[in-house]
């Protein structure tokens, strides 16, 4: 089966083969919120054309229309472009504004998801990391709501983007997030995977979703969670006031030593089974301490954390658990940054209707696409798209590859 790409601006053009499975193919499903009358360009195209824009290291809607208006037919044909016509900065700022940004996730999420499935007779196999973003550059825009303006499912393994969802609601922090994170935890298969998060998440309604949808939980607790919180203290650190403290019946410990950029990072895990039995917690099955010192110009440094998983200890030993720990700061070092810093999405301007969600979306896509390819550092192949967009053309006309 094959579909093809054609202009309406040029109904000779020959139609270019575009593999089923490609991005292309995924972005010439989604429904047009343009009025037929006004069409000149195919909703694909545009699309597919803010992507390799995006791949080419071009960074705001304006730097995508001047980039688009210097290339040559050659690569504008298979999009679906006539020659010498290409979108102008105001035609790709409108269909942005109207574009269903929630339909425009899903749909990735389908074309993504086999790339990054996980094994589902393997219990927590695979790492999934959830954690809200801000996009600085709409805050001085915004009179209320919340500061936080997208919710994010990213996979540790693959370093892929799962799925996203935007925060339109609620003042704090702490409520935005909670708002919309059923929506995105329904939205995935937990099957063979591990939610991680900060101790926000560590909610009870949380864990209880997740583990009913047959995945499990790896979640930091702090004093959001007074009970359980004073439970792990007295647990593993007991205060010096108690008379006799009680030894871990179970104890099991892991370690990892770092060494770069200026400090030595030393990492300790301890877990444990002890509090299962006594805790209401759902699905608890173990407790963990993490301690984390390090030396940094000539000064110690420590710093001290408490987790629970519904992983027992025969599925994820200490080492497991610390290395799912690690994992979860993927989403903040392999995609936060890359968006924020290398595609500059804290600088941009747009925040208006859907125009910041599909934007941060389509970036969420090109970061897809690279690390599908094998790329480990994005900011040096956007300088090689830039200056050969061919190659960019070629990841979005691809079959997206199932590497998992």
């Amino acid at each position: 089966m094959e579909c093809t790409s054609s202009c309406l601006a040029d109904a000779t053009a020959t139609p270019t083969p575009v593999s089923p499975n490609s991005l292309l193919a995924a972005f010439a499903s989604l429904p047009d919120p343009r009025r037929h009358a006004s069409i000149t360009y195919p909703l694909a195209a545009l699309l597919a054309l803010a992507v390799i824009a995006i791949l080419a290291n071009q960074q705001g809607v304006f730097a995508m229309a001047e980039w688009a208006a210097r290339q040559s037919p050659a690569l504008l044909g298979p999009l679906g472009f006539a020659p010498e016509r290409t979108p102008c900065q105001s035609t790709l700022h409108r269909l942005f504004a109207k574009l269903d940004g929630a339909r425009l996730s899903a749909a990735l999420q389908t074309c993504f998801a086999p790339a990054a499935a996980a094994d589902p007779t393997q219990r927590g196999g695979q790492g999934v990391a959830i954690d809200g973003k801000a996009q600085r550059g709409r805050l001085p825009f915004q009179t209320g709501g919340s500061p936080v303006h997208a919710l994010t499912a990213f996979c540790h393994e693959q370093a892929l983007v799962l799925a996203q969802e935007p925060i339109t609601q609620g003042e704090g922090k702490s409520e935005a997030e909670l708002t919309v994170l059923p929506k995105l935890i329904e939205r995935l298969d937990w099957r063979g995977r591990v939610l991680t998060g900060d101790a926000l998440l560590c909610q009870r309604e949380v864990c209880k979703r997740v583990v009913a949808a047959g995945g499990d939980y790896l979640l930091i607790v702090k004093e959001n969670q007074p009970s359980l919180y004073d439970d792990l203290c007295w647990l593993f650190d007991p205060p010096p006031s108690t008379a006799t403290p009680v030894p871990l019946q179970d104890c099991r410990a892991a370690r990892t030593v770092d060494k770069g950029h200026g400090r030595l990072e030393v990492r300790h895990l301890l877990a444990s089974t002890d509090l299962v039995g006594s805790s209401d917690w759902p699905a608890l099955a173990q407790v963990v301490r993490i301690e984390r010192t390090w030396l940094e110009h000539g000064a110690h440094k420590q710093h001290l954390l408490y987790a629970i998983t519904s992983l027992p200890p025969a599925v994820a030993d200490a080492d497991r658990l610390l290395a799912l720990k690690r994992g979860h700061w993927g989403i903040e070092n392999g995609l936060h940054y890359v968006k924020d810093v290398t595609l500059g999405e804290n600088r941009t301007l747009i925040h208006g209707e859907q125009g910041p969600t599909v934007l941060s979306t389509l970036r969420d896509t090109a970061i897809n696409l690279l690390r599908l390819a094998g790329c480990r550092t994005i900011a040096s192949r956007l300088r090689v798209h830039a200056e050969d967009p061919s190659a960019a053309l070629a990841l979005v006309l691809a079959p997206i590859s199932t590497r998992a």
